[in-house]
């Protein structure tokens, strides 16, 4: 049902904009390309909505997904995709490759090079022997996201006419779609879904405590190391191609909880088709409220997302599953 709900989102959306286009000759172009009437729908169907579409999809299902995993993981409601460190060392990244070049293709992939630079700084920083405590891991990724933070300012302070392109970046959007962001973020974030899905009974087990997982002869330590590191590779190519959106790994993972209940089975893929849904539909907010320019769609998830938590936390006085 979800599924069928994406792809409903998917055709709806792509009728949706300044040139409204019936839903048939949607269906017409998707599947026959190039026989509609008029060849300008081809155009900005397949060229311009298609592709960003579908990178609203691939990055609302990574942040969703790695979202699940970390509140799983952290056994904390309040984890986020971001949590690690990620979204600040892709913002040093992006911000750094704003300002020393204008290739559009550089930015995404120095954003993504600092977010795994990241990520292994903070695992690295927070392990203790062969164990990596998740409290340490915690810290670590406030000190390592706190660094990149600064450089990131410092680098605000000292751009002239990349400023604009910063903030807009760091505000998150799909304005700079293209195909190439699509083929470059698809296998490093369906090999990060995937691999988080695979671990759902393992988590639903370190969910009820680490002791409780080592003595039904899970390797508790390894189930850890693969799931940060996919969890951390599907928010990076996220991130690096859309930059920093917010609440989509936070919210839809506590909305399909209650929705779902909290086996990681059943709600990890739940969580990863609603958080594609959801990002769709920021994302054709974003573009259709002040037409003919658009929000960034950050602005648009963090206004619907921050009162829905706030509705939650007030809603349930206890977290269902923890």
């Amino acid at each position: 049902a979800l599924g069928l709900l994406l792809l409903i989102t998917v055709i709806t959306t792509l009728s949706i904009g300044s040139v409204n286009i019936p839903a048939k000759t949607v269906l017409e172009t998707l599947f026959k390309q190039g026989q509609t009437q008029q060849e300008r729908y081809n155009t900005i169907l397949m060229e311009i909505r298609l592709p960003r579409i579908i990178l609203c999809s691939l990055v609302g299902s990574a942040l969703a997904t790695s979202g699940c995993a970390m509140q799983g993981l952290f056994r904390n409601p309040m984890a986020s995709p971001y949590i690690l460190g990620i979204s600040s060392g892709a913002a040093f990244g992006a911000s750094l490759a704003i300002v020393l070049t204008t290739t559009i293709l550089i930015v995404p992939a120095a954003a993504f090079l600092f977010a795994v630079i990241a990520v292994f700084s903070v695992y690295h920083i927070a392990k203790v022997g062969n164990r990596v405590p998740m409290e340490t891991l915690l810290l670590a990724g406030i000190a390592v996201g706190t660094f990149f933070t600064a450089q990131v300012s410092l680098i605000k302070y000292v751009a002239e006419e990349e400023l604009r392109v910063i903030v807009f970046w760091l505000m998150g959007g799909f304005w700079a779609s293209s195909w190439e962001k699509v083929y470059i973020s698809f296998l490093p974030i369906l090999l990060g879904v995937v691999t988080i899905t695979l671990f759902s009974h393992e988590l639903n087990v370190i969910v009820t405590g680490e002791e409780d997982a080592i003595n039904l002869g899970i390797d508790v330590e390894h189930v850890k190391k693969l799931v940060l590191i996919s969890s951390s590779m599907a928010t990076a190519a996220a991130v690096s191609v859309s930059g920093l959106i917010g609440f989509v790994g936070l919210i839809v993972p506590h909305l399909m909880r209650l929705v779902v209940g909290p086996d990681h089975r059943i709600l990890l893929p739940a969580t990863g088709l609603v958080g594609a849904t959801f990002l769709v539909w920021a994302d054709t907010v974003a573009r259709m409220v002040i037409q003919p320019a658009e929000l960034p769609v950050g602005v648009v998830t963090a206004s619907l997302g921050a009162p829905f938590f706030l509705y939650l936390l007030r809603k349930r006085r206890r977290i269902i599953g923890w």
